[in-house]
């Protein structure tokens, strides 16, 4: 605190400066600075502090009076409080149109997995091809557990005739 005093008897010396106090309270500050060297210092300090401000406060001047200035101010705040309108109302084609969409979309994404899951087994079967040598081809299948052996005719090796060229496991 300045000067020892408290925060509102430094408020009432700035409004009696500004001769904003009562005639009453205005007589009481008056005798308290002429008494109180500190209150008195405080009064010259606020004085003085005014009248270097003086110069640079710039008066605005507005057109309009004060009433119908500060009711246009608050015209503005409260069309700016006002809620928002209500939500417009969807017509039924929009809704439609969304549901197909959505629809739609959906439906590409099933036939797209079923796609996927159908044909992507059937294209690549598990399956094992043995070439050991130039005159036979083994094929085994493990999805559905059949093995054939292919081997070419007339045999080189001495087959006899009654024996099976082709063996399925």
């Amino acid at each position: 605190m300045i000067f020892g005093m408290n925060e509102e008897l430094h408020i009432k010396l700035q409004a009696f400066l500004d001769g904003e106090l009562p005639e009453a309270e205005a007589r009481e500050i008056g005798s308290l600075i002429a008494r109180d060297a500190d209150a008195a210092a405080l009064h010259k300090e606020l004085k003085q502090t005014r009248a270097a401000l003086a110069g640079f406060e710039k008066r605005i001047v507005v057109p309009e009076t004060r009433e119908f200035y500060w009711s246009k101010i608050e015209r503005e705040i409260q069309r700016l409080e006002t809620p928002a309108t209500e939500r417009p109302q969807h017509s039924l084609f929009s809704f439609w149109r969304r549901a197909l969409a959505m629809g739609g979309g959906l439906a590409a994404l099933v036939i797209a997995l079923l796609v996927a899951t159908t044909f992507g087994h059937r294209a690549a079967p598990d399956m094992e091809v043995a070439l050991a040598d130039g005159d036979s081809f083994t094929y085994r299948n493990y999805e559905s557990g059949a093995t054939l052996v292919w081997l070419s005719y007339p045999a080189e090796n001495g087959l006899a005739e009654n024996q099976p060229t082709a063996i399925l496991q």
